[in-house]
Parts: structure tokens; sequence; C-alpha cells
């Protein structure tokens, strides 16, 4: 009688993402040992594993390879997507070590859970499979859940994590119902075998029923409008470092997955979805600056801000093709940087004890603090869209991808919107240098490693505005296989 055959797994693949959810073993573990002080080697062990999984994803580079029979794929794609998502984290923890410690929120399953919302975030962007999708996006989902409730005893905070899980619950019921019809339409739940199933068919209305509630799944991930309402509350009471992550690595990855869904398991139906796109990407830039405009609060108003740039990288993916698929990948990172900057500064300033988070609070701040004021004053300017900084070329991209794919009014909408932006954007500079604070003024909180943190993410904008195009061609040849 011969021995059971067992199917050979390649972990190759996997790589980074196992150097991630290792470290959040250790984490675990690590924090049960009795020490003195406070949690600096979690902290330390976290970023560790990140730092390792950016060095094994650029080990990677240019060696593409499947595990589990093409259900992951780590391909150029993923490798560009989990540099992104890596950084920002990377960035996050190090924002995260002084600011727990002074809001009395540091805790050991902090940085376990960041951790395993990374190795969701991976996965998603590897997913070459609509279940590994799923369960990728929960993984990433459930532990931000978590971490968006941190602040135990603030009733904003708890309020924060139950809408976001209630209405992250609903979402993916819809995803997963939207992944049920697909594979009735098609039998098959792998991208390549769905694109296989689909190539040459008439419209199928099965097909076209689970595509708009996978579309609804992913609207809801990436904050576009209708499926943005639970962004301005879970950003406002989440902690700000929880709040940088949200807006950062968790989008990058749902961006990540949303494109290899669209252009390579349902690129038949293309002109279903980019006529859909079109308006959402419309309905959420305007909608997210108009309303950004009426907020005091700084979270809520970047909470508003982040949908609007939302519906700046949809414009990419209607463009569509190399050039409007690799665009969205640069905005991304260029995206990532100055989000994390600009919410970095947040979590060092403080007034009266408190969080500094209403507008008001930052007024004569470049009198006391002229470095930390202009820094976040570049971030500030990087998101309106300003040369020479990251923004604009990100912009400039997007933009431009859609003025030669024929979508020029699409392209003049963003450029407008943009200017609308600046006005709420500007307001922030203006409290800044041309106001004085009422009552107690807003004090900067020393932190080497927020500093340092900072220093990374504003040299990334300055970076990639000033030579963005090795990291433009990089992104357009990620996008390049996909396409094909």
């Amino acid at each position: 009688m011969s021995g059971a055959a067992f199917p050979v797994v390649s972990l190759g693949p996997l790589l980074p993402t196992l150097i991630v959810l290792a470290a959040a073993g250790l984490v675990l573990l690590a924090d049960l040992l009795p020490r003195r002080g406070g949690r600096d080697l979690l902290a330390t062990l976290g970023l560790v594993g990140v730092v390792g999984a950016l060095l094994a994803t650029l080990w990677r580079w240019g060696s593409p390879g499947r595990a589990f029979d093409g259900m992951v794929v780590l391909d150029g794609f993923a490798l560009f997507a989990n540099v992104v998502i890596c950084y920002a984290v990377a960035l996050i923890i190090l924002l995260s070590v002084d600011y727990l410690r002074r809001v009395g929120a540091e805790s050991g399953e902090y940085y376990a859970l960041v951790l395993f919302a990374t190795a969701g975030m991976m996965l998603l962007a590897a997913a070459g499979d609509l279940i590994v999708v799923f369960l990728a996006l929960e993984l990433m989902s459930l532990s931000l859940y978590v971490l968006a409730g941190l602040f135990k005893r603030e009733l904003a905070s708890g309020e924060a994590s139950m809408k976001y899980f209630l209405l992250g619950a609903f979402a993916s019921s819809f995803m997963l119902y939207g992944i049920a019809l697909v594979y009735g339409a098609t039998g098959a739940t792998n991208l390549d075998r769905i694109a296989a199933a689909t190539a040459g068919r008439g419209h199928d209305p099965l097909l076209a029923i689970g595509l708009g509630l996978l579309l609804v799944g992913f609207g809801f991930k990436t904050s576009a409008v209708p499926f943005h309402m639970w962004a301005p509350d879970v950003y406002q009471g989440a902690p700000t470092s929880v709040t940088a992550l949200i807006a950062t690595g968790s989008k990058a990855a749902a961006f990540a997955a949303l494109i290899r869904v669209l252009v390579v398991a349902l690129r038949s139906a293309q002109a279903d979805w980019t006529v859909l796109l079109w308006a959402v990407a419309v309905v959420t830039m305007t909608l997210g600056n108009v309303v950004a405009i009426a907020q005091s609060n700084l979270k809520r108003m970047l909470a508003y801000s982040s949908i609007a740039h939302v519906g700046y990288m949809l414009v990419g993916l209607v463009a569509g093709g190399v050039p409007g698929a690799g665009a969205v990948l640069f905005y991304l990172l260029a995206y990532t940087f100055t989000t994390v900057g600009t919410f970095g500064v947040i979590t060092l300033c403080t007034r009266a004890g408190e969080e500094a988070v209403e507008v008001g609070d930052y007024a004569g701040l470049a009198r006391r603090h002229p470095v930390l004021a202009a820094t976040l004053g570049l971030f500030l300017l990087s998101l309106v869209g300003i040369p020479p900084l990251a923004g604009f070329v990100g912009k400039f991209y997007l933009f431009g991808a859609a003025v030669r794919a024929g979508y020029v009014w699409l392209a003049v909408i963003g450029v407008l919107n943009s200017a609308v932006a600046a006005y709420y954007y500007l307001r922030v500079l203006v409290y800044m240098y041309m106001r004085e604070p009422e009552g107690a003024a807003a004090a900067w909180a020393p932190s080497f490693a927020g500093g340092l943190a900072l220093a990374i993410a504003l040299v990334g904008i300055v970076v990639l505005g000033v030579m963005p195009a090795p990291f433009a061609d990089l992104a357009q040849a990620a996008v390049a296989p996909l396409l094909r």
C-alpha cells in the first residue's frame, strides 16, 4: 500500500506575509514575559517584522511565483503593493511608540493586531482567487475593528469601532454574495479561470449582478460614495495612529485587490464597470471635497479628504490600461507618505493635555514650533497638489491618463475638485501662520520615533515629486503583466 501523496506547497510567494505573521506571534509571546518600563520591545519586534517583510519583498523582486494552485500570486503588482503597505505600517509603528504612551492606550495587543492587519493587506494584494480576497479582507478588517476601539474609556472610540464593525459586516455579506453569483455564472473563483470563462461571452445578467455586489464590498473598503458613511466617525473616534493605518494601508490593499479583480477576472465586462466607476468617481470626489469644507475637526476633514482622493484614484481605473492602473499605484505610494505624515503631525501635537484635533488648535503654531508647522504645511500642500511635491505628480499622472483615454470631462471635473480642496487645506495654513490661539496654545510632544517617521515621510513626498519617473515606471511595469 503506497503512502498518501501530499501536494507540494511553495512557501516562497508567501514569504513576506509569513514574516509579518511570525513577528505578530513573537509580539504576543513577548507580551506575556515580565518586563519593566513600557512596551518598546513590542514596537521594536513589530518594526523588525515589517522591515523584514519589506526586505523579503525587494529580494523577491523580479521573481514572480504562485502558491496553492494560483490562489496566491506574488507578481510585480503584489510586490509594489507590498512596498506601499510596508512603508505605511513601518511609519505608523514609529508614530505609535510615544503616542500610545502619552494618551494612556499602550497595550501589547496593539502591535500584534497591526501586524495581523498588515498580513491581511499583503494577502489581499496578492490574492489570485476570490476566496482569498474574502479571507484576506476579513483578516484585515477584524483587526482594524478592534484597533478602532482601542480607547476603551472613550465613547467616541467605542462608537467608531461598533459602526465600523456593523457596516463592515454588512458590506462583507454583499461581497460574499457577489462571489457566489460570480461562481454561479462562471463555475470558478480563480481570477484567471473567471477571465477564461467569460471571454467572448455576451452579456450575462448573473455575472453583472455579481460584479455589482463585489463593487459594493470594495466600495465600502475604499470609502467610495455612497458607501463612505462610516469613514468620518471612524477617523474621528479611532486613535490617530489607527486612523492613519485605515487611511493608507487598508486603502492601498483594497485598491490593489480591486484592480486585480477588474482587469484580470472581469476585463470582459469592462464596458459595464467603466460607466459605473465614472459616475462613482465624480460623486465621490465632489461630495468628499464639498463636505470637507464644513468640517472644523481636522480628523473629520481628513476623512472627507480621503474620500475625495478615492474619487481621484477611481479616475485612473476608469482611464484603464497600463497608464491608468499604473497611475493609481503611483498615487497610492505618494498618498501614503503624505497622509501618514499629516496624521503624524497630529499625533505630536497636544493642547491642554488633549490631542489637538480641531483646526483652531493649530492657530499660531508657526510662531512657537516653526519646523513642525512647516512640515504640516508641506504635507497639506502635497494633498492639494502643489508642485513640486508628490501629490501634484500623482494627480498629473491620473488626469493625464484620463485625457489620453478620452475621458476629458472626467479629468476636468477632477481638476476643479482639486481647486475646491485647496480651500480647506489652506485654511489650516492660515490658522498656523495668521491666527493667534484662543486660550491654551498647541504644544509639541517630543518623540524621536515620531520625528523620524515625519522625516522619512517628508523625504518621500519630496523625492516622489522631484524624481517621479523611476517610481512611475516601476508602477507601470508592475501593472503591465495583468493587462496582457
